[in-house]
C-alpha cells in the first residue's frame, strides 16, 4: 500500500490535501503520472495545509451559495457551439474546459473546470447532461444543448 497526498479531487477516493492509501499499482500508473496525489512524507503535512487552503479559498463561500447555483444551473440549458462536419460529428470532443466556459458565457456564473464530469466523450451535437460538483454536499446536472456553430 502506498501513502499518498492528493491534490486534486478523486472522485470515490478524497478530495484535494486528503492523506489516502490506495494500492501501489494505482498510484504508480494513475494517481502519480496524471499528476492527482503526490507521495506522502513527513514534510508533507506543511503541503496538505496549503493545498487545504487554496481548496477552501477555490470553494463556494457557504453551501447556501452553492445551492442557489445548483438551482440556476439546473433551471436552463447550457448552449455549446462546436466545430461539426455535416453529419453532425464534432472536430474533436467536447471537454470540462468547454463546459465551464459556455457557463460562464451564458451567464450562470462560474465554475471550476475541475468539478465538471462529462458522463462519456461528446463527439456529435445533441442533447446531453453533465454533473458539477460545487461543495462537498451539493452536486448539479446542467443540460448541454450541443450545436454547430
Amino acid at each position: 500500500m502506498a501513502k499518498l497526498i492528493l491534490t486534486q479531487e478523486v472522485t470515490g477516493l478524497g478530495a484535494a490535501g486528503d492523506v489516502v492509501e490506495v494500492k501501489n499499482g494505482y498510484s504508480r500508473n494513475y494517481l502519480l503520472p496524471r499528476g492527482f496525489a503526490l507521495m506522502w512524507t513527513k514534510g508533507g503535512e506543511k503541503q496538505v495545509d496549503s493545498i487545504k487552503a487554496a481548496r477552501a479559498a477555490r470553494e463556494h463561500a457557504s453551501l447556501e451559495d452553492a445551492q442557489k447555483q445548483a438551482a440556476s444551473l439546473s433551471a436552463k440549458p447550457v448552449k455549446l457551439m462546436v466545430k461539426a462536419g455535416d453529419s453532425g460529428r464534432l472536430f474533436g470532443t467536447v471537454k470540462a474546459d468547454d463546459v465551464a466556459k459556455a457557463v460562464e458565457a451564458a451567464g450562470l456564473g462560474r465554475i471550476d473546470k475541475r468539478k465538471v464530469e462529462l458522463p462519456a466523450h461528446i463527439k456529435s451535437v445533441g442533447s446531453y447532461q453533465a454533473n458539477v460538483r460545487l461543495h462537498e454536499d451539493v452536486a448539479a446536472v446542467i443540460d448541454l444543448d450541443v450545436v454547430a456553430g
